[in-house]
């Protein structure tokens, strides 16, 4: 356990004075005869929240209190501290008796490296559930840090920082689109009724969705606004199934085939920036596909994506010589494949 102690002390850059504190903060509740992670995760999941309103209390300071409750949310979201979990390597100093535990956990680590841009900030979840634990062990490190500095949120804050970077913004969350609001958008697309009512027993907060009066989706969590997130994304999923495609996330190359491959739009970037904010859908998402070439003769093809009530829309450009020209080369073809598939 020692050499576990060392290693995340130096992945988060702060020695213990109790080290014990660690050490509790590694250890599951399946491991014998052990103190476990429990009470400091109570203690964590309360401080981490704290500590992200005060920095974007102070960030933000004209942004409306809702969307202050969504940017809190998203940074201390099950998926987020996951993803930093995984990030820095903490999923592998906790110590744990369950094999469920570690297929799941694999299953999950697997899958973020799987990911085209594996270190890009995943806001709402991706294609693996983050399993609880991971998120478990990143807010016990940073109760057992808390404590062991004697309850000074600041130096938490200097202290536990890094690890939960980058952290969500504005910008981040107007670029991948809100579960709680595509959700209402597709429902009122394809013409139901949806509501999401809330509850609480002694330590939970539940959401419940409802689609057309029934009961269609729900989960629990220890903050309401994560409740509601959660609940949001598994009602989405079940939707994927049940309406047309276009409710579902598409890759948006089958209006383009009548382009040819000179095609090219003047600032199609600014174009389609402008074009979604008309539609009020988030900021289009740049992504790079292709990077080759010497120094001198760099190639490069990127992608860009557009998240509608109707789905998630993607198409690749033409290669060029600098990003910049890959990037207005696929904003090109979105808009030329928006106008053939009547969107625009």
């Amino acid at each position: 356990m020692e050499s576990s102690v060392d290693a995340v002390e130096n992945i988060i850059g702060y020695t213990f004075k109790n080290k014990k504190l660690l050490e509790q903060a590694l250890t599951h509740s399946s491991y014998p005869e052990s103190v476990s992670y429990e009470r400091l995760e109570f203690l964590g999941d309360a401080v981490l929240g704290l500590a992200i309103s005060n920095h974007l209390f102070l960030a933000y300071t004209s942004v409306h209190p809702g969307k202050l409750s969504l940017l809190r949310a998203a940074n201390v979201s099950t998926e987020k501290l996951a993803r930093a979990a995984v990030r820095h390597g903490l999923h592998r100093y906790f110590r744990h008796n369950t094999i469920s535990l570690v297929d799941k956990v694999t299953e999950f680590v697997d899958a973020v490296a799987r990911e085209k841009n594996h270190r890009a900030l995943v806001v709402y979840g991706g294609l693996v559930k983050a399993p609880k634990i991971l998120a478990d062990i990143v807010e016990s490190i940073a109760a057992a840090v808390y404590v062991d500095v004697d309850f000074d949120l600041q130096r938490l804050w200097v202290i536990i920082r890094g690890l939960l970077e980058p952290i969500v913004t504005l910008d981040d969350l107007e670029q991948q689109p809100q579960p709680v609001t595509m959700l209402f958008e597709i429902c009122q697309k394809n013409g139901k009724k949806v509501d999401i009512k809330h509850g609480r027993s002694a330590t939970k907060s539940t959401a419940s969705v409802y689609v057309d009066g029934q009961l269609f989706a729900s989960a629990s969590s220890d903050q309401k606004d994560i409740a509601r997130l959660d609940a949001a994304k598994v009602a989405l999923h079940k939707l994927e199934h049940m309406l047309p495609a276009t409710a579902s996330t598409v890759m948006f190359d089958c209006c383009a085939g009548g382009i040819d491959d000179t095609f090219e739009i003047e600032a199609a970037k600014q174009k389609l920036y402008a074009i979604c904010g008309t539609k009020k859908w988030p900021k289009p998402v740049y992504s790079i596909e292709k990077d080759e070439g010497t120094p001198q003769e760099k190639k490069f093809v990127t992608s860009v994506q557009i998240a509608t009530p109707g789905g998630i829309l993607q198409m690749s450009g033409d290669e060029r010589s600098r990003v910049k020209d890959a990037d207005n080369s696929a904003a090109s073809f979105m808009i030329r494949a928006l106008q053939e598939c009547k969107y625009v």
